[in-house]
């Protein structure tokens, strides 16, 4: 196999509207980190009650389950591009309240989690029109080299995010959301600046079967279920995040410091393998490189769980963060590429939930396990369950362990 060109890295960037969207995802998903980290700090001041915490996740994921039918129709239906931007608008709408809210030194959690909530909409409706937007912008050759910067960016703003959010916190309650609105509004701006994009719309008017389009063709498109619901199950099983403070403190004894090491590394591994994916993609032997991918990011994780020291904990995470961006960046370019253009947003949308729920369900999982069998078996458990889907996924998956190329040819 040949080196790529040099410049090859940068090939999404020569596309000035993928430009435009990229720095617009970057600033979106930052300024979402900000809001995110200060309602954590503000929500525990107000009731100093944990449970509260993990009600902050999940009132924002609640509207991408409950509207999956709508928001995937709507990207499909109306312009990508002009949801985003209107949805980003909402967001600094939110902001902006939560800012009025605690300058006027509000106490009431409710209304906290009823804005949540509202943010919670305008990210449902956000994900699938962006998810789908990014192929609509670069040709099909130089979608892979897409993928990698879009999940660089993001996995960039979750890291530095939550960081400049307690800085900001820190000074002032006021300033994480006041930064927050200025975010949202430029990614607005540089949003709305892409020029209008070509897209399929889809005009037949809406029914159950429209709606329920993106369901269905996931079902029958085995390659698209198949990349779908092993992250859902991987994740589900290998998801370690929610038990990080036990092992900083217990297991570790590594402190407060040591928790954000931990909570950073596997961002920082996997920013260095989407660094590596823009300079050499993956040219052949996709699904099945994905498969292993999955494997050592189970692998990992279970080595972790065994760990007890600090160094080498901190560099199984990493690892573990680098192997899950390469299944990442197979599986997006995959999903993205082998959807028609006037199902991706519906696909996007179930693709959205499915992220979410394994996330959230992975965290309880994990913390469920934890309280009944203790913290290392319960990610060592994890993470060989994570080992054993891959296994059995290339199994029942064989057009998917088959597929070869990142451009919608197996």
């Amino acid at each position: 196999m040949s080196l790529p060109a040099v410049d090859d890295r940068f090939a999404a960037f020569r596309h000035n509207a993928y430009l435009r969207f990229w720095m617009a995802r970057f600033v979106t998903t930052l300024s979402a980190q900000i809001v995110s980290v200060a309602v954590g700090w503000q929500v525990y001041d107000l009731t100093r009650d944990p449970y509260d915490l993990g009600l902050v996740g999940l009132v924002q994921f609640l509207p991408a389950l409950l509207l999956v039918l709508v928001t995937g129709a709507a990207a499909d239906r109306f312009g990508r591009r002009l949801i985003a931007a209107l949805a980003t608008l909402l967001e600094a709408a939110c902001a902006g309240f939560l800012l009025v809210f605690t300058a006027a030194g509000g106490g009431s959690v409710v209304i906290v989690f009823a804005v949540l909530f509202v943010f919670g909409i305008a990210r449902a409706f956000y994900g699938p029109a962006t998810g789908a937007l990014v192929a609509n912008l670069v040709p099909a050759e130089d979608f892979a080299n897409a993928v990698a910067w879009n999940s660089s960016a993001w996995q960039t703003a979750t890291i530095a995010g939550p960081v400049i959010g307690g800085l900001l916190y820190g000074l002032s309650a006021l300033l994480p959301y006041a930064a927050a609105v200025g975010l949202f509004a430029l990614a607005a701006i540089l949003l709305m600046s892409i020029p209008k994009p070509p897209q399929h719309i889809v005009d037949e008017r809406p029914t159950l079967t429209t709606l329920l389009a993106g369901f269905g063709y996931i079902w029958s498109e085995k390659i698209v279920l198949g990349a779908i619901s092993l992250d859902l199950f991987a994740v589900l099983l290998g998801g370690a995040v929610a038990l990080m403070p036990v092992f900083a403190r217990d297991i570790l004894v590594l402190g407060p410091w040591g928790l954000g090491l931990l909570r950073a590394a596997p961002g920082l591994g996997a920013v260095f393998a989407a660094i590596v994916l823009t300079a050499r993609p993956v040219r052949d032997h996709a699904g099945m490189i994905m498969f292993v991918a999955v494997a050592f990011f189970g692998a990992f994780t279970a080595a972790f769980g065994v760990s007890a020291t600090a160094w080498l904990s901190i560099l199984l995470l990493a690892l573990a963060g680098a192997a899950d961006m390469v299944s990442v960046f197979i599986r997006e370019t995959l999903i993205q590429l082998w959807t028609p253009d006037r199902l991706r947003g519906r696909v996007n949308a179930v693709n959205m939930v499915f992220v979410g729920a394994s996330n959230e369900l992975g965290e309880f999982r994990a913390g469920l396990m934890a309280g009944a069998i203790g913290a290392v078996p319960a990610v060592v458990i994890g993470g060989v369950g994570s080992v054993a889907v891959a296994g059995v996924w290339a199994w029942a998956f064989p057009a998917l362990r088959r597929a070869r190329r990142l451009d919608g040819r197996a």
